[in-house]
């Protein structure tokens, strides 16, 4: 990964304009200034609404404004019919005839669903994570559909905010590869392929870092946070070729992301040279007037536009005013140009402008949509995101011949695993965890649904918080758990309890789950917990008393065939945690490539003067890339081969041994730690990662390239430095790693 944040050089910016840039220019000297704004403006459709409803939301002003020519893109416009209706008028009722791009929230899949994306990210499969959105992609361009407002590529550490589900996790290295890999299968190698789509990395910038954990927050970091850690996984954006970025809600050094030089302007497109075109995130335009940044609608234009937005999602300001700004001489003619040069050519690479409605084709929309090829790579992607956390006395996979209880609200739920941005999706169609368990005959299964924790109607509103539970299922369920040898319990969040807008501020099994699961080892400690969540939970009860944990996420539609051949043993889990896991809500944030503090742990011991908690140990409960296997691996015999001199690379190698029974499959971790640098380093960070399959007995030597992109760190200006000096190197299955080494880097 190509991680330098140094401008391109001038010559790259006068190069000949290509045949392209020609198409583009033609299109452009033939626009009215209002028809230019007009391609910078953004509309909802007139159902299916992911936020505030516009109060000026009507369907026969929208039109006619896209008669008009005043509307560039659509959003929340899907199906084949639908949006070949609402094309027709851009192309054939407008005075040039430019063709609209159509954007949706295609998350983790249109209407089949993948697993969320920190359940994928949970495999670190970057090839199963590229196929997942090229099926995403191909199934909503089957629908008419062309831009997807996708990757998230935030990272955060702060388990309370709902987005986190919609992210890589915590760690900048991993969230980069998965940021490639995602736009790579979006975009395909042609954006002009019948079944590629535009991607779009948000939130820029540092959207992660909402303070509190809760949404549309302020966020107050340093630089160095804002060079290594936010800002990595949209330059793999911009290397991958995304077409599109879009902007956060919250403020950056207290200036809102919507309007924010610096982060558009500075870095984005003259620093990292990004050629495709910046949308705002819904109405964050007009909300800089709640930030109390923009006194009103006019000076909210102004300030957008000039600082690098080109695309206003639902604010209506550029429409209104934009205009009137360039007549006044307050935003250059020149800017807005700029952002329609851009746009037009997004289109132009999708291939609207050949053929407006090569996304329109019915027969195609009726043979992908809900195909066998999209069940099966669902299913692919749920089997490699499950992460087994605790297996005690080789609890699983499940034994034949035993009387099985499988209980839970949410085992029974069709619903709920399909997850959150699944709008595009068909309600109660995944497979539950008990019809996947019903495949599974040679064993005694009882289905008892116990309390019902789930409210179905309260969708989007705050009511989806568990507080009313009807508890006349109990008895039953307990009853089956006493008569049971293992009972299979689900429980966790709903789908909706995690994505936007939903920040908890208790990561505890929500509602009464914790005193059903507490009432059911009382009858029978032999339990198979089964989770489905969108964000890390804190479950140190669970992880004490109950002998088999198996994190299962929000899986998508084929949740339960997934699950149930992991717990059969038909599938060894291999997947690996994204995020940490904290004791308690109190150590939130929480995350592993932390600093070092000038008292750190066990410091000065036997006084109370280090950084600790009283009620709390600093240890998570579960650590970033933890997860177990039904084998054991052995690591043995780390090598450093220091060659950077001469090579410009530090070889480092590693022995990994299958020590069990079965074959299995081990995500190896390597680890560094610059020791003394001119800027404090983390005590570790995750700097290469291989998927390594291995036959019981089998072992296999690993090998990492350390390069100048590995071993070095941008310091507070943002240039990228490499400093002589000594480093630790760890390889292993998890951040707590402890097979180590050390080298001295001379240059």
């Amino acid at each position: 990964m190509n991680q330098s944040l140094t401008p391109k050089v001038e010559e790259e910016k006068n190069m000949p304009v290509n045949e392209l840039d020609r198409k583009v220019d033609s299109v452009l000297n033939m626009m009215t200034l209002k028809e230019k704004i007009g391609q910078m403006n953004q509309y909802s459709g007139f159902r299916d609404f992911t936020g505030p409803v516009s109060k000026t939301n009507d369907a026969a002003s929208k039109t006619q404004d896209i008669r008009d020519g005043l509307v560039g893109s659509m959003l929340n416009v899907r199906g084949v019919e639908n949006v070949r209706a609402v094309q027709k008028i851009a192309v054939e009722e407008t005075r040039l005839g430019i063709p609209l791009i159509f954007g949706f929230d295609v998350i983790h899949g249109y209407q089949t669903m993948a697993p969320i994306p920190l359940a994928e990210a949970a495999s670190w499969d970057l090839e199963a994570i590229q196929n997942s959105s090229r099926l995403a992609a191909k199934e909503a361009a089957a629908a008419g559909l062309n831009w997807t407002f996708a990757p998230m590529v935030d990272i955060s550490r702060d388990a309370r905010w709902g987005r986190v589900m919609e992210g890589a996790g915590e760690d900048p290295y991993l969230g980069s590869r998965i940021a490639t890999a995602r736009v790579n299968g979006f975009q395909g190698n042609e954006l002009s392929d019948r079944f590629t789509i535009a991607a779009c990395a948000k939130h820029f910038s540092a959207y992660g870092f909402s303070e509190a954990g809760r949404e549309y927050n302020t966020v107050d970091i340093g630089n160095s946070t804002l060079y290594n850690v936010v800002l990595p996984p949209f330059k793999a954006a911009v290397d991958a070729g995304a077409r599109t970025f879009m902007s956060s809600f919250n403020d950056l050094n207290g200036i809102p992301a919507s309007a924010n030089e610096f982060l558009f302007r500075d870095i984005l497109k003259n620093q990292w040279g990004f050629e495709g075109f910046v949308v705002s995130d819904w109405a964050s335009i007009k909300e800089m007037i709640n930030h109390h940044y923009a006194p009103d609608d006019e000076a909210a234009a102004r300030l957008s536009v000039n600082a690098g937005i080109d695309m206003d999602m639902e604010s209506y300001v550029y429409m209104n005013h934009l205009e009137q700004l360039v007549g006044e001489g307050k935003v250059p003619v020149t800017i807005i140009d700029d952002a329609v040069k851009r746009i037009l050519k997004v289109k132009f690479e999708l291939g609207l402008f050949d053929d407006p409605y090569k996304y329109c084709d019915e027969v195609i929309e009726k043979q992908v949509i809900n195909s066998e090829e999209m069940k099966a790579g669902a299913l692919d992607m749920a089997l490699k995101s499950i992460v087994l956390l605790k297996n005690e006395n080789e609890m699983l996979p499940l034994k034949r011949g035993r009387k099985i209880a499988v209980l839970g609200d949410l085992a029974i739920d069709k619903n709920s695993v399909l997850g959150n941005w699944r709008i595009g999706a068909i309600d109660d169609t995944a497979i539950s965890l008990k019809e996947g368990i019903a495949n599974y005959t040679e064993n005694t299964v009882v289905f008892e649904r116990g309390p019902v924790f789930v409210d179905q109607k309260a969708e989007f509103t705050q009511e989806l918080i568990y507080n009313k539970t009807d508890t006349t299922g109990t008895a039953a369920a307990l009853k089956a758990a006493e008569n049971a040898d293992v009972v299979i319990v689900m429980l966790g969040e709903h789908g909706l309890q995690s994505g936007e807008a939903r920040s908890r501020t208790d990561l505890g099994l929500p509602g009464l789950q914790q005193e059903f699961l507490e009432q059911i080892h009382a009858v029978n400690p032999n339990i198979v917990l089964v989770l489905t969540n969108g964000r890390p939970l804190a479950l140190p009860w669970a992880k004490k008393n109950i002998p088999a944990i198996v994190e299962a996420w929000q899986l998508g539609s084929q949740s339960g065939h997934a699950i149930a051949q992991v717990l059969h043993g038909d599938y060894n889990p291999s997947g690996k945690l994204p995020m940490t896991f904290p004791v308690d809500v109190g150590q939130v944030p929480i995350y592993y490539n932390h600093k070092n503090t000038g008292r750190p742990d066990g410091y000065n011991e036997g006084t109370v003067f280090y950084s600790h908690y009283q009620d709390a140990p600093n240890e998570p409960l579960w650590p970033f890339g933890f997860g177990l296997s039904y084998t054991t691996f052995k690591y043995d015999d780390v090598q450093v081969d220091n060659n950077y001199s001469q090579n410009q690379k530090v070889v480092v190698t590693a022995q990994i041994s299958n020590t069990g029974d079965v074959a299995g499959t081990e995500i190896v971790q390597l680890y560094i730690q610059d020791e003394f640098a001119t800027t404090i380093r983390p005590v570790k960070e995750l700097k290469g990662f291989e998927k390594v399959t291995l036959q019981p007995g089998e072992s296999r030597q690993v090998s990492f390239e350390l390069t100048r992109d590995q071993l070095g760190f941008f310091n507070n200006q943002g240039d990228w430095i490499l400093e002589n000096g000594a480093f630790k190197v760890w390889i292993g299955g998890s951040s707590q790693a402890k097979l180590m080494a050390r080298f001295t880097l001379e240059q």
